[in-house]
C-alpha cells in the first residue's frame, strides 16, 4: 500500500489523500478540496486537478471518495472528482444529523433532504469497504463533530480533524452536537488502543514556523500531543478543550463550507438569473 498526500498549505492546511496498491492499482481519495477564493468569491478546481493528474499518471482505479466528516474550514471536492472518476462518495451516517442542524442554521429549502441521499454509502462504525485490493474499515470517532469517522486501511489511520499532529493537539469541539467527552473516547479508548507502531495520517497541520507534516503514530501521539497524552483524565481534558474552544475564532470559511459539504460538495443550483448563491446568516454565531 501507497499513500500519496496532496498539501492544501497555505490557505485551508488541509491534506488530502489517495491510497493505493502499486500493483492491483486499485484507490480511494480521502478528503478531496475544492478551491474557493473569497476575493472574487470564485471556486476553481486546481486541486481536484493535481488529484486527477496523479491518479491518471499513475494508472489508478478509483473506488471510493471518502469524507472524513463535514468540513468546516474547506468545501469537499467530492462531488467534482466524483463527476471525472464516477467513484462512489461515503461518509458518516450520522450525517443526517448534521445536516438536520445546518438545514436550520441556513433555513434551506423544505425539500431539503435530510436523510444523507446526497451520498452513495452511510457508514457505520465497523463498516468495511472493499476497493480492489484494499480494505477499508470504519471507525465512529465523533466529538469534533457527531459524524466525524476515522478510516483504517493496513496499518494506517486516517483520522481527519479528530487527531492532529502531536504538537498541534486535537479536535475543537465547539460546533454544534460537537463533545469534549465524547472526543476523548474517541481517542483515548478507540484510536490509541491501537498499536504504538500505527501510522497516523492526519486531515490539517498549522505548522506555525516549523514544516508541514501530516505522518505521526499512535506511541508518539500518546507520549506528546499536547492536548490529549495517554495519561491525562478525562475531566482535566474537558476542562481544557473547553476552555481553549472558547478562545478559537470561527472557520474563515465556515458558512460556505458548511452549507455545500452536507450536500456532499455539491454547489447551489443556480438561480433564474443563472448564478448560484451561498448564505451567510448574520450574527449566527
Amino acid at each position: 500500500m501507497q499513500i500519496e498526500a496532496f498539501a492544501d498549505d497555505g490557505r485551508t492546511w488541509t491534506v488530502t489523500y489517495v491510497v493505493f496498491d502499486p500493483a492491483s492499482r486499485d484507490a480511494v481519495v480521502i478528503d478531496p478540496v475544492l478551491d474557493l477564493d473569497t476575493t472574487p468569491w470564485r471556486t476553481s478546481t486546481d486541486s481536484v486537478t493535481r488529484l486527477l493528474d496523479f491518479i491518471r499518471d499513475t494508472r489508478l482505479t478509483v473506488h471510493w471518495i471518502l469524507d472524513t466528516h463535514v468540513h468546516a474550514d474547506h468545501i469537499s471536492g467530492a462531488a467534482e472528482l466524483k463527476k471525472h472518476l464516477q467513484a462512489p462518495l461515503a461518509i458518516g451516517a450520522n450525517i443526517r444529523r448534521v445536516q438536520e442542524i445546518f438545514k436550520a442554521t441556513f433555513n434551506l429549502a423544505r425539500d431539503f433532504p435530510t436523510d444523507g441521499r446526497q451520498f452513495d454509502r452511510l457508514l457505520h462504525d465497523g463498516d468495511q469497504l472493499q476497493a480492489g485490493s484494499l480494505t477499508v474499515k470504519t471507525l465512529h470517532t465523533p466529538g469534533h463533530t457527531p459524524a466525524c469517522c476515522t478510516y483504517q486501511i493496513g496499518d494506517a489511520l486516517f483520522t481527519g480533524d479528530v487527531l492532529f499532529m502531536p504538537d498541534i493537539g486535537v479536535a475543537r469541539c465547539d460546533f454544534p452536537d460537537g463533545s469534549a467527552q465524547a472526543l476523548y473516547q474517541s481517542v483515548k479508548h478507540r484510536l490509541y488502543r491501537f498499536p504504538d507502531e500505527t501510522r497516523v495520517f492526519v486531515g490539517h497541520d498549522y505548522p506555525n514556523g516549523r514544516e508541514f507534516r501530516y505522518q505521526t503514530t499512535i506511541g508518539d501521539s500518546k507520549l506528546k500531543n499536547v492536548d490529549l497524552p495517554d495519561t491525562m483524565s478525562e475531566a482535566e481534558f474537558v476542562a481544557n478543550i473547553q476552555a481553549r474552544d472558547s478562545t478559537l475564532p470561527a472557520p474563515r470559511l465556515l458558512f460556505p463550507s458548511l452549507q455545500v459539504n452536507i450536500n456532499a460538495g455539491n454547489l447551489p443550483e443556480p438561480e433564474n438569473n443563472e448564478v448560484a448563491y451561498l448564505k451567510v446568516p448574520l450574527n449566527y454565531l
